[in-house]
């Protein structure tokens, strides 16, 4: 049995892993979601959001948690729970990159998206006029992001997406292989996924190892399109 802190990407919040939690329940583990900074039901002004808040969020529900924890991180998290292994190693007993970024040291998520050679996230952003969030439109939602679930799901998560900050993506990682690099990592590729495409996901992995590699041949979603999936591969490790 394993406790798994499970994190959110961009635009996204706690919500989106309700149809994983029970199905890992199932496998007999336990499982919490949190809501980073100024998304999900968090209230943090977006102009108050950092990749330092972020990751004092997740550091704190990790205090709650006992053991090691698999902390879990999807797209953007992938950023976020390197900079937290790296301030609270002892803390966690595998990452798990969810068709995340995964960064090198000093490496920012917008410096690593310019290698993306299929960068749709990017296009389909429409950022306000102070430059503090953005939002993505909602023509591109579905095919960024749930091409594979089901309408009720669509639904379900466009009615909750919430404007991203901004801060945060151009913000550098510092990893080092003393804390962040003794971490046992895995990597669950989505094969299908159309807002991290997959040649960008074997790239990361490609640069950081070594990385244990599972896949799903899903979307950018696999908690809304196969929980019952995404939850055995994570049993799996």
């Amino acid at each position: 049995m394993s406790q798994f802190l499970l994190i959110h990407g961009a635009f996204h919040g706690a919500w989106c892993w309700h149809k994983a939690i029970p199905e890992l329940e199932k496998h007999g583990h336990r499982a919490q979601a949190i809501d980073l900074p100024g998304q999900g039901q968090d209230q943090t002004p977006l102009g108050n959001v950092t990749l330092d808040t972020m990751v004092d969020r997740i550091v704190t529900a990790l205090t709650t948690l006992a053991g090691p924890v698999v902390l879990v991180g999807h797209s953007l998290a992938g950023m976020v729970i390197s900079a937290t292994a790296e301030k609270a190693p002892d803390r966690i007993k595998t990452l798990v990159f969810l068709s995340a970024f995964l960064p090198r040291d000093g490496e920012s998520l917008l410096a690593m998206e310019h290698r993306n050679p299929k960068a749709a996230v990017p296009k389909s952003m429409i950022v306000d006029a102070d430059h503090i969030s953005a939002t993505i439109m909602l023509d591109k939602v579905r095919e960024l992001f749930y091409h594979d679930c089901t309408d009720a799901d669509v639904a379900y998560a466009s009615a909750r997406l919430r404007p991203q900050a901004l801060a945060p993506l151009s913000t550098p990682v510092h990893v080092t292989q003393e804390r962040f690099g003794r971490i046992p990592r895995v990597y669950i590729e989505c094969t299908d996924d159309h807002a991290l495409a997959v040649e960008m996901q074997r790239d990361m992995i490609a640069k950081s190892p070594p990385v244990d590699v599972r896949t799903l041949h899903s979307s950018h979603s696999p908690f809304l399109s196969m929980p019952d999936k995404l939850a055995a591969a994570l049993t799996d490790l």
